[in-house]
């Protein structure tokens, strides 16, 4: 991780939230494959449009490890990182492939509308939106709608686990949320923001730019929507798989939130990759952790859907 960091620095490049978020945009497109594992072929891969609440067509694609035809596999909507603002199906295409691969179900993975073209709550709705038509639309994808769940990393985590709220309380039943250092607080106020706030991938300005761009007041960031820790209740929410990096902002809230769930009492699997940062469930080819994490998230995928 420290020759990851290293590399970092020698390459020179400015930080994302000196950049406009254009321009972020390409530059971390541009070095989303730089660690990732090679690109795993698979069976079926398949480009579609997902309409969400207002008519926008939002771009999802399927990845399964079978062709089309062969089985009826269980389905994970899953949401990307990137702070609301940066982030695509593209730059998520090898993890979303790895998860599909090593777990055996069907992957949809959303891009769903970014900041600040679109702020807050528009990234949740396009993810509930996304899901309902899942749930709608399985049988004809070849995936079972008895057997659907939601994930992400960071951003998209926070949306996956505000999904799985929004489907427990409109009757939609899931096997998993699966969560990735996902953003649980609505202020960075934990003893974690203040010890790695610098240095370490994810830094405090690049976090108070990506949510600078997506919530503009306190009562948006308080809204349990961008802040699940603030959801006023979380009972009988999904079961949840929780994979945090011990050396990333984010890993005190996503301790509280598995906490939460816990104490709500909703089944909660944690894992704490140590000696890690933010990002490092891309970084498979430099980082065993990140290997170990992906077999992690597709075995309690396995696990969930009834598949081992």
């Amino acid at each position: 991780m420290r020759s990851v960091l290293q590399g970092m620095a020698r390459a020179g490049h400015p930080p994302l939230h000196t950049r406009t978020p254009a321009q972020a945009r390409v530059a971390y497109e541009a070095g989303a494959g730089v660690l990732e594992l090679p690109k795993a072929p698979l069976p079926r891969v398949e480009d579609l449009q997902i309409p969400a609440r207002d008519g926008h067509p939002l771009p999802a694609r399927l990845y399964a490890p079978v062709a089309r035809g062969e089985a009826v596999l269980p389905v994970l909507l899953y949401t990307h990182g990137g702070g609301f603002t940066i982030g695509s199906i593209a730059t998520h295409d090898v993890l979303c492939r790895e998860l599909a691969r090593l777990s055996g179900a069907m992957v949809v993975s959303l891009d769903y509308r970014l900041a600040p073209e679109y702020r807050f709550p528009t990234a949740t709705n396009d993810a509930w939106d996304a899901l309902v038509w899942l749930a709608q639309n399985a049988q004809a994808l070849g995936a079972d709608p008895q057997r659907l769940a939601v994930g992400g990393d960071s951003a998209g985590g926070t949306l996956a686990a505000v999904s799985a709220i929004l489907a427990r309380d409109a009757g939609l039943p899931l096997a998993l949320q699966l969560l990735f250092y996902p953003g649980c607080a609505a202020h960075q106020d934990t003893p974690s923001h203040a010890t790695f706030a610098r240095g370490l991938v994810l830094e405090e300005p690049a976090i108070s730019w990506f949510f600078g761009h997506y919530v503009q007041t306190r009562q948006e960031r308080e809204d349990w929507r961008f802040a699940p820790l603030h959801a006023p209740d979380v009972d009988g929410v999904a079961p949840a798989w929780i994979g945090l990096a011990e050396c990333d902002p984010l890993v005190d809230e996503g301790v509280d939130y598995a906490d939460k769930l816990r104490l709500a009492g909703v089944p909660v699997d944690l894992e704490i990759y140590r000696g890690v940062t933010h990002e490092f469930i891309k970084m498979g080819r430099v980082l065993p952790e990140a290997r170990k994490a992906h077999a992690d998230a597709a075995r309690a995928l396995r696990q969930a859907f009834g598949m081992e």
